[in-house]
């Protein structure tokens, strides 16, 4: 019987699961399985592995095949690792402690390499935190400060109205003065007699001219 070491998809939408099986390969996907060696939880982050590493292997040797993503999971844990040191013991190429010793080796580097990469995500998730906390933290401040100079620009429309609306009051409320009339003194023109030795030559030379 053909077996496979495979995914069995379960979850709700949008919020996958998976189980680790051991199943017929001529069973659908998600139907019948063997036996359960482990879940793949690739929502969190990061994806969370559980896995029964000594029922893998065991199920590795008696020929099960695993599938391109189930390969890639037993790869991560050391699985693959392990079965090909232990072939390489049954083919006398190395002692089982020499392989024990590769494989803790292994181990070490792999533990190493993970908690870089933890460290190193780490390490940017923060700084991307600091980072959008200054921006967040600038957008406040130029916010705080369109709102104060909207605020002041108020306050002074506000005062130089209550200004003008006061200063039209007292003028209206100012008791009126009338300006004084003053009026132009009259003057006569003097009168202009005649010399009277002048008019009375005049008249006796008008009465010579009558009688004449």
């Amino acid at each position: 019987m053909p077996v496979k070491i495979r995914l069995a998809r379960h979850g709700r939408k949008a919020r996958p699961f998976y189980y680790i099986v051991v199943a017929d390969s001529r069973a659908p996907r998600d139907g019948k399985f063997i036996e359960r060696i482990g879940s793949y939880n690739p929502v969190t982050a990061p994806a969370t592995i559980e896995l029964d590493f000594d029922k893998a292997l065991d199920w590795l040797h008696k020929g099960a095949q695993p599938t391109d993503t189930a390969r890639s999971i037993l790869s991560y844990k050391g699985v693959m690792m392990k079965k090909h040191l232990l072939e390489g013991v049954k083919k006398e190429a190395l002692t089982a402690e020499q392989a024990e010793e590769k494989f803790q080796t292994w181990l070490t580097e792999k533990g190493n390499k993970i908690q870089t990469a933890k460290d190193g995500d780490t390490a940017k998730a923060k700084a991307d935190a600091d980072a959008r906390l200054a921006a967040e933290t600038k957008v406040s401040q130029d916010r705080a400060e369109a709102y104060a100079k909207i605020a002041a620009d108020a306050r002074a429309e506000e005062d130089a109205a209550r200004a003008a609306k006061a200063a039209a009051k007292a003028a209206a409320e100012a008791p009126k003065v009338e300006a004084p009339k003053v009026e132009a003194p009259k003057v006569e023109a003097p009168a202009v007699e005649a010399p009277a030795e002048e008019a009375k030559d005049a008249g006796d030379a008008a009465k010579e001219n009558t009688e004449a």
